[in-house]
This record gives C-alpha cells, structure tokens and sequence, in this order.
C-alpha cells in the first residue's frame, strides 16, 4: 500500500545502517570519530585523575584560601548578588573588619554558584560544598580541551591532541585542581589559556568579533585572578616583537585595537580593579601600545597623502609632540597622586631580593619562594627536556602564533623562576611547546615509514608494466651514475621505529610519574593530615576537631588571635570572629599580632587585652611531627612584626645566629608568648624511646624550658594528637 498523502516517509533500520556505514567508511569521518573519542577520554582522565584526596579522604575543601572562597560562595548563594557586592564583614579582621565585595576577584565564587543554580534547575540535588570540591576537576577537563584548540591553531589537529593530554596530567596544573582545591586558580587558568587561545585566531583571522571573543575570556581571567597582569603585560609585548620582527599587519591592528577597546571595558567593571585598569603603573605598556598603534596607523594613513619631505618633518614633530606630551601626563599624574604605584608583587617579579628586603609577609609564604630544578623535574618531568625542541621548531617555522607561543614560554619561563607558585602559568607553555615537538616527531618517523612502502608499491607497479630488457637498462644506468639499489638510511625503518619507541617509552614514563605525583604529592588536604604509609597509615584530624570545638564551646562573639594563616579556616569552620586572616591587606595589624606572639607574657597580655582577644590558637607538631607549626614559621612573626615595631628584635631570638628551642635558645625566645602556648605541659613526656622527656620531633631537640608557666591565660583545649592548642585569655582582676 502507497503512503497516505502528507505523511512522513517510511525510513527502514535497513538504509538507517547502510547510511551509517558509509559515512563510516570514509576516511575523514573516521578520523572525526578517533578524534573525538580521544578527546572524551582525555576529558575524562582530566576529571578522574583530580578525585585522589575524595577517595581517601572524603569530599572535604583543602588549605587555606579555599575557606574563604567556600564562605563567600555560601554568602552569594543564600543573600544574592547585590548583597555580596556590598558585603561588610565583621567576623574577620576585628575590630576594623573588611569589605569584601569590593576586595575580591570574584570570578570563582560566582562560577560555583552557577553550577549550584544549574544542577538545581536540572533537579540534581548536589551540595553547594560538594560543587565547589568538583569545580577544580570540571575545569580541568574544561582545559585540556582548550588546550587541543590552541595547538589546532598553532600547527594542526595532531598536535592539539597531545597537547589536551598532556595538559591533562601536567603535575604543574594538577597541584593548583584536585578535588577540594577551591581557589581561584582552580578556573584562572582555564580562562588564561583561552584567552591567549582566542587572542592568537584574533590576530590569524584580523577580525572584530574574534577580539570581542578574546576580550570577554579577558574579561574572566580578570575576574578570577590576579594574574590578569600577566596577559595585560605580554598582549602589548608580543605586539611590540611582531614590530621589530617585521611581521606587523593590520589584522595585529584590529586584534589589538578591538582587545584593548572591549577588554578594557570589561575588565574596569570588576568592582577591584576599576579604573586601575587605566591608572595602575602596571598595565601602562597595555594602555601604552595602544596609543602608539594609532598613532603608527595616522602616520601611516598621512604618508599616502604627504610626499616624503613633507611626511619627515611630520614625522618629527609628531615624535616630538608625543615624547613631551607623554612627559607631561605622566608627571601630571604622578604629581596629583592618580597613578597608583606599582605593588610589592610586581617589584618581586623584576627583583628576586625585594621581597625578602622590605616585604617579609610576602616572602614569608613558601610559593613565593624561588624554584628549584627539581621542582620543575617533578611538576615537568619530560616536559623540561621537550619543551627546547619545541622552541626550535617554532623559530624554524614562525608563525604568528608560534611568535606569540615563544613569548610566552620565555616570559613564563622567567617568572616561574622567581616564584614557584608561577609555575602554573609556565606549566600550560611546557605542553604546548613539547605538544608541537611530539607530534613533529611522530609524524616525520611515520612519514619517513610509509616512504619506503610507497616506493616498493610504485616501483613494483613498474616493473609490471616495463619489459624485462628495459627494467635491465634501467638498473644498469642507474649504476652508471653511481646509484645504488639499497634504501637510504633516512627511509630505512629501524631508525625511525626506534625513534617513535622511545618517544612512546618517555610518554609512558611521564602518565606514571604524573598519577603517582598526583597520588602522593598533591591529593593531601591540608585540614586532614596523614601519619605512616600502607597498613601502618592513621588518620590525623586535629584541625576539624578544634574548629568543631571552638564552634560548639566558645561565644558566638568571641575572638580568636592566631598567625594569619589559619584565619580563614577559623573563620569558615570555626564561624568565629579573627583577628587577622590570610587577606594580608593590613601588615599594620598582622605585624601587630605578631609582636604579640614575640613578646613576653605580660606584654603579649597588653597587646591583647587591646585587640579584645578571647582565645590564642597555636599549632604545634612536636608531639606528631608535623614540621609546618608556629614554631617554624616564628622567625617570620619576629620578623614582621620587628617591621612595624622596631623593639622585635630577630638578633634577640638567635643564639650565637643558631635559632633552636633547646636550653642553648635565648632567654628571650624561651620566654616568648609562643614558646609558652607551644611547650605548655609538654616538658614531662616521653615522645621517643630513648629520648628525654619533651623531646620535640621536629626540631630534633629537647626543650630548653620545660616547665613554662602561664599568668595571664589558661589552657582551654589541646587536640588528640597535640597539633591544635586553644587558650583562653583571662579577664581583669576584679579590683574592687
């Protein structure tokens, strides 16, 4: 029977898989398929690969800064946008408080809050905490396919690939995006890579919608990170290298004039940066070579119209006038106090010394420290010795977007040097440089492998047709002209076989190191601490177990004095007030603090008192071992407080330049407020078989005081395993 009239034509399962399987067989839709089944997968590895710390230790937020970002998330979630931008708060940094909606690149918390609003618009009921845990993983996979784009659009699809799975693993990245790793560079360098992604197709392409494209990537990196200087520093240089190259057009014009343009706008309504993005001395070369483009472009646009004479003395005073007027502006700006100076990050990036000289808080942190090579072995590893090919092949072939990739890669290489926390950002131009010498490699061994296949195929095609007498004549002439019949030793196989072994050998290696770095190295939180391997591995949790404490034992007002480092911690978990916190916004009251934890009893009490201090917390690991305590970290107290108050001393807690706290320490380290909180009650026990009683672990030594006594506070609470201890500060004597 025919259709009925207006119907839908049968269509049978028949044709459906004929269809299928002839689009199947065609070569490119092959390739298509391969390629995005790899893609999958390597997306997939991105993410599983980042679930190491949610394995072992539940799904539980990492270090320090994560807590303050998870609380603001919390605040954007249940009070909305309006009230977080204008959130004043008054549970960190009593009695002055802070604002954080006008402090605080928020890119990240508004990230995780609208994955909570789409999973609840999808009817998946998913914790807020557990979407912020998962975030770092799901831009990671995120990564490595913008990864595969960029080095699509360097040199081809092959390199792409290896580029997405290499960015995958890198140990680089991976230590800034496990699970739970909720800080901002869990997203920042994902809009890193794709703004240089889309900055490099704006300058390939020369138009305005792919600078409006790159600008709004602009746009989330500067609300995420504070490395958006980078990007603002190394747009304008890689403009100003194509100009001495010789390879400036006016597609480099229309990226660049469009990025500025869009980028600039964008950027200035994140409510941190504003009109810094104009006045700040740190993006002067960004604001810079975009006027010293359009003058460029009128000069240029002047020459057509003026003849030679006439354009020289044009040219002149034109140089001239924009030398003085240059001059003037900046005097004018400097003088009326608008050009805001550049910071103490940025001096450190040019001098490696100035930190240490007159910004200790800033060198006080362990990822500000200078990197070492076995640091870049161990988040590189074959990336190191990969990455120098890759520049060679990008300056034997450059492109405009190789220019741009060896810029970055020097530039990154440099800071990355000064400051092992810059590693992330060179981590992304190690794998895109060792992607494009990869997959030259490979594809010049395949190529020389089919090569020999290819002539055997066409010359046994000849011989078939060609007569015996004639192929004969042939061999024969071609001895006479010194030929030989063996295959040159460049298409020979073994070479190249050998050659793509070894490169599969050193791929091999590189997946093994990166899991077992990632499970090792990077999947500990440092809230839950670990003490032992295999059976003999115990769980250490003393810093929830205090939180819980003093949530659940303290005032909801009272005040809590530590080291800066915890206070975003005691803030989240604890949700009691702090008296400084890791912001680092006011040394004043940092170096205040520390004072407090150098002085004596006494005069810490004062110090106290005037700050409306409840309790002191301490971290202490001479009963675990745990090496990263307020003990170690005092010098730097001492040091910045002796910053701001010049009666701190560093001199007057070293004996003979030795810092220890066995009876050869100082009398005045030994009477210190955080030796005291430290050894309370700790001189009677026994840590190790054959050691004396309050042998310190850390520290090798025993203890120079061992019966410290306490006036003016009490003990309130000491954790399991001795790491957390809590004091409570004692009222004033009723004088009546």
């Amino acid at each position: 029977m025919s259709a009925a009239k207006g119907s839908e034509p049968y269509v049978s399962s028949a044709s459906l898989l004929e269809t299928a399987k002839r689009y199947l067989t065609r070569t490119k839709s092959q390739e298509l398929l391969i390629r995005c089944a790899t893609l999958i997968f390597i997306y997939l590895l991105a993410f599983c690969i980042r679930l190491f710390s949610v394995l072992r230790y539940e799904s539980v937020i990492h270090e320090f800064d994560p807590y303050f970002n998870y609380r603001s998330t919390i605040k954007l979630v249940q009070d909305g946008f309006y009230e977080f931008w204008n959130w004043f708060d008054a549970d960190s940094w009593h009695p002055l408080g802070r604002v954080v909606g006008g402090t605080v690149y928020p890119g990240l918390m508004f990230t995780a809050a609208i994955l909570y609003k789409i999973s609840n618009f999808l009817t998946a009921c998913i914790k807020l905490r557990d979407i912020c845990v998962f975030t770092a993983p799901f831009f990671a996979g995120n990564t490595a396919l913008i990864a595969y784009l960029f080095g699509k659009e360097l040199k081809d699809a092959e390199t792409g690939l290896v580029a997405a799975a290499l960015m995958a693993i890198v140990p680089g990245y991976i230590s800034r995006s496990v699970a739970g790793s909720f800080d901002n560079e869990a997203v920042a360098i994902f809009a890193l890579l794709s703004t240089f992604y889309l900055w490099v197709r704006a300058v390939n392409l020369g138009t305005v919608a792919a600078g409006v494209l790159a600008a709004f990537a602009y746009l989330y990196m500067a609300a995420s990170w504070g490395a958006y200087v980078f990007i603002s520093n190394l747009i304008p240089l890689y403009v100003i290298v194509m100009f001495v190259a010789g390879r400036y057009s006016r597609r480099l014009y229309v990226a660049y004039t469009t990025f500025w343009a869009v980028g600039s706008l964008l950027a200035m309504q994140v409510r941190f940066i504003g009109f810094n993005h104009v006045l700040s001395n740190e993006l002067l070369a960004f604001n810079g070579v975009f006027l010293g483009l359009q003058l460029w472009e009128a000069l240029m646009f002047l020459r057509t119209k003026l003849g030679s004479r006439q354009f020289k003395k044009l040219l002149y005073l034109a140089a001239s006038g924009a030398a003085g007027l240059a001059g003037v502006a900046l005097a004018g700006l400097l003088l009326s106090g608008k050009l805001n100076p550049w910071t103490g990050r940025f001096w450190t990036l040019l001098d490696p010394t100035y930190a240490k000289k007159f910004i200790p808080i800033v060198a006080s942190v362990s990822e500000h420290q200078p990197t070492t090579w076995a640091s870049y072995i161990f988040d590189l590893h074959l990336l190191v010795f990969a990455a120098p090919a890759g520049l060679y092949f990008c300056f034997k072939k450059p492109t405009d977007g190789c220019i741009f990739l060896i810029t970055f890669a020097l530039t990154s290489i440099y800071f990355s040097g000064i400051m092992v926390r810059l590693m992330l950002v060179a981590a992304p131009a190690f794998v895109l440089l060792s992607a494009i010498a990869i997959s030259s490699t490979l594809q010049s061994a395949a190529r020389e492998l089919r090569a020999p296949s290819a002539a055997a195929a066409a010359g046994g095609a000849d011989a078939a047709a060609d007569s015996a007498a004639g192929g004969r004549k042939r061999v024969a002439a071609r001895r006479a002209g010194g030929g030989s019949d063996e295959v040159p030793l460049s298409s020979q196989p073994l070479p190249n076989v050998g050659l793509m072994a070894l490169v599969t050998l050193g791929l091999m290696s590189y997946a093994g190191h990166c899991i077992w770095v990632t499970s090792e190295a990077y999947s500990s939180p440092s809230i839950v601490l670990i003490s032992g391997w295999g059976p003999h591995r115990h769980v250490l949790d003393d810093f929830r177990e205090a939180y819980y404490w003093l949530r659940h034992n303290t005032a909801p007002d009272a005040k809590i004095m530590s080291w800066w480092d915890y206070g975003y911690q005691i803030a989240a978990m604890g949700n009691r007030n702090v008296i400084v916190d890791n912001n680092t916004w006011n040394n004043t009251h940092i170096a205040t603090v520390g004072r407090a934890m150098a002085s004596n009893e006494t005069e810490a009490y004062k110090i106290m008192r005037m700050l409306d201090v409840d309790y002191a917390l301490v971290i202490f690991g001479g009963m675990s071992g745990y090496s990263s305590d307020d003990i170690n970290k005092f010098l730097w107290m001492v040091r910045i407080g002796g910053g701001v108050f010049p009666v701190i001393k560093e001199s007057d807690y070293l004996a003979n330049g030795d810092y220890t706290v066995s009876s050869r320490g100082t009398q005045t380290m030994l009477n210190s407020l955080m030796y005291k909180l430290s050894y309370y009650d700790f001189g009677n026990i026994m840590t190790e078989q054959g050691k004396g009683p309050g042998f310190d672990r850390v520290r090798q030594y025993e203890i120079g005081n061992k019966n410290p006594q306490l006036e003016h506070l009490y003990e309130a609470f000491t954790s399991e395993h001795w790491i957390v201890r809590i004091y409570r500060v004692k009222d004033l004597e009723n004088r009546f």
